[in-house]
């Protein structure tokens, strides 16, 4: 995996700081000359846009009100692209104009026009200057996409001077993402990046040499992200989702035009289809892990229907770190890999071992997942192991992370570099035995988890352990201290039944917990990640001392006929 950048940032952080400065200037206003040469005469073919549309959007447009990226913004009769923006978020999804589908779905002459009247505001406001977020190279190529995909409607009524200055943008934002591709770290952004530069390439009349150098950035960023199970190197399952949306939509492209399709394209998304099913429960919600914040169900649905296969998930994603244990309605996922390379870590969390479980059509056991247009203290709240159903060693994230100054957000930059793992498949079970060493450093102990399925789907065993590697004792005064965390979803419902606790969902199934090696407390927690924005919830502790006793046992076990 490639991380030039980061080899650059270690080797001379000055060197680096101009090199950013030097791209910055090399897509930036002094430069907008080089961007102006491409003037399409014609669109040859739209792509489909796979995201969900509510054509209600397109009425509270019209008034005024733009609900973006978790804001909403009361614009008025002033053009939102005149408005100050509440948060840098809300500014990156007007500019890149995703909310066109909206429009688009309204299917009236009115929408259409105000679709129109809104990009000539954008033209006049931003589109004369190569400055600021809305030429930020992600927020430029879903731009592109966008007016790419609902071309047809922009043009639809459009009279010929509109429709010469949205051919020449086009051409203009192609020529701008070909220059600053070659300058973007390797993450999902750059992947993005030559998607739109192969939508554009597809759809526009674009020279031979265009076109095959699309197709290379395509292949090269796909070669380098994609892991062989399917999985995004930065181990972010909504990352998954979000890159096969736009990588489907480029596969029907491909495949409703004169071109061939790159035979990678077609790999890559035979590979993550089956990968983005892996981490979806069965109330077709997804996992909690290294950065997934509200998904809806709808959304999944879109793009899982497209799986052909559609079959069941495979049971474990050795490259991409994570495990899956299924028996008669009852699944566990378990993040069970290292932390991935920085330039993709700025969403990955210090889970290690943690795991996620549901029961029939409901999530027992979760991660408290991401805010994502939250504060970003909240963020990094979120990524800490506390916030996981792991366990955490003295208050303290088995992963650190690190803001590069003019950076609000933080790149794990350490935590679990090995992990072993040992699958159990019995004829009566099946789990497995990991074990990591992102306490290794700081206090001279591996976290060891067991977690075993009975193949009827009603027992859930597991045990934690913290002990100091072969050869080496605990150097410990006997402080030292470990919490075992289990976050219950909001709809768990908890009560205490003698030394175990009852976990019920209203209408759906019970479990009973229980620990023979320690103390069962409820304390407070939070999920991040819920549709409906952070919700109050509980999580299990158990605490125990390594010094004291190594290994903790903990039990889940279906209460059968509950509901």
């Amino acid at each position: 995996m490639a991380t030039t950048i980061d080899q650059q940032y270690k080797t001379s952080p000055a060197l680096y700081a101009a090199m950013r400065l030097l791209r910055r200037v090399c897509v930036g206003p002094l430069f907008r000359w080089r961007f102006s040469g491409f003037r399409p005469q014609r669109i040859l073919a739209e792509p489909v846009d796979l995201h969900l549309a509510d054509p209600e959007m397109a009425h509270e447009f019209y008034h005024g009100r733009f609900a973006l990226a978790g804001r909403i913004v009361q614009t008025g009769s002033i053009s939102p692209f005149a408005v100050e923006p509440p948060t840098p978020a809300w500014e990156a999804a007007l500019n890149d104009f995703s909310w066109l589908r909206h429009l688009d779905a309204a299917r009236t002459p009115l929408a259409n026009a105000h679709a129109r009247s809104l990009l000539n505001d954008w033209l006049e406001q931003s589109g004369k200057h190569v400055k600021g977020l809305a030429w930020r190279p992600d927020v430029a190529a879903r731009r592109l996409i966008s007016w790419l995909c609902h071309a047809r409607m922009l043009l639809d009524g459009a009279n010929e001077n509109f429709e010469r200055r949205f051919l020449r943008a086009l051409g203009f934002h192609a020529r701008f993402l070909r220059t600053a591709i070659r300058n973007m770290d390797e993450d999902e952004n750059r992947l993005q990046a030559a998607i739109a530069l192969c939508f554009a390439s597809v759809s526009l009349p674009v020279s031979p040499s265009m076109k095959k150098a699309s197709q290379m950035q395509l292949a090269r960023s796909l070669a380098r992200q994609i892991l062989p199970d399917g999985g995004h190197i930065s181990r972010n399952p909504a990352t998954l989702l979000s890159l096969l949306t736009d990588l489907i939509a480029l596969r029907h492209l491909y495949a409703h035009s004169k071109e061939t399709a790159p035979r990678i394209l077609v790999d890559s998304v035979e590979r993550m289809l089956p990968a983005l099913r892996f981490f979806v429960h069965q109330d077709q919600t997804l996992a909690h892990f290294n950065g997934v914040g509200p998904v809806l169900p709808e959304r999944l649905a879109v793009v899982l229907k497209l799986d052909e296969t559609a079959g069941m998930p495979f049971s474990h994603a050795p490259y991409s770190g994570y495990q899956r244990l299924y028996a008669n309605n009852t699944t566990i996922i378990a993040d069970t890999g290292t932390i991935p390379p920085r330039q993709v870590s700025y969403q990955a969390a210090a889970g290690c071992l943690s795991f996620e479980m549901s029961s029939g059509a409901d999530r027992f056991i979760i991660n408290a997942g991401i805010d994502p247009y939250g504060p970003d203290d909240y963020a990094l709240m979120a990524r800490a192991t506390a916030a996981h159903s792991t366990a955490t060693l003295n208050d303290t994230s088995s992963g650190k992370f690190h803001k590069r100054k003019g950076n609000s957000r933080a790149a794990l930059i350490s935590g679990p570099t090995i992990v072993n793992i040992k699958r159990v498949e019995e004829p009566d079970r099946v789990g497995f035995v990991a074990s990591h060493n992102g306490y290794l450093a700081s206090f001279n102990m591996i976290h060891e988890r067991g977690l075993l399925l009975t193949s009827n789907g009603n027992i859930i065993d597991g045990y934690d352990s913290f002990f100091a590697p072969a050869g080496k004792s605990i150097k410990s005064d006997g402080r030292d201290n470990v919490a075992v965390r289990f976050h219950l979803h909001p709809h768990v419902e908890v009560s205490h039944d003698g030394n175990s606790l009852r976990l019920e969902v209203l209408k759906g199934d019970a479990w009973n917990f229980i620990s023979p090696d320690a103390d069962i407390q409820l304390e407070d927690s939070i999920d991040f990640a819920d549709p409906s924005g952070p919700r109050r919830t509980r999580q299990i502790v158990l605490n125990f001392r390594p010094v004291l006793t190594e290994k903790i046992r903990w039990r889940f076990t279906r209460i059968t006929g509950a509901s």
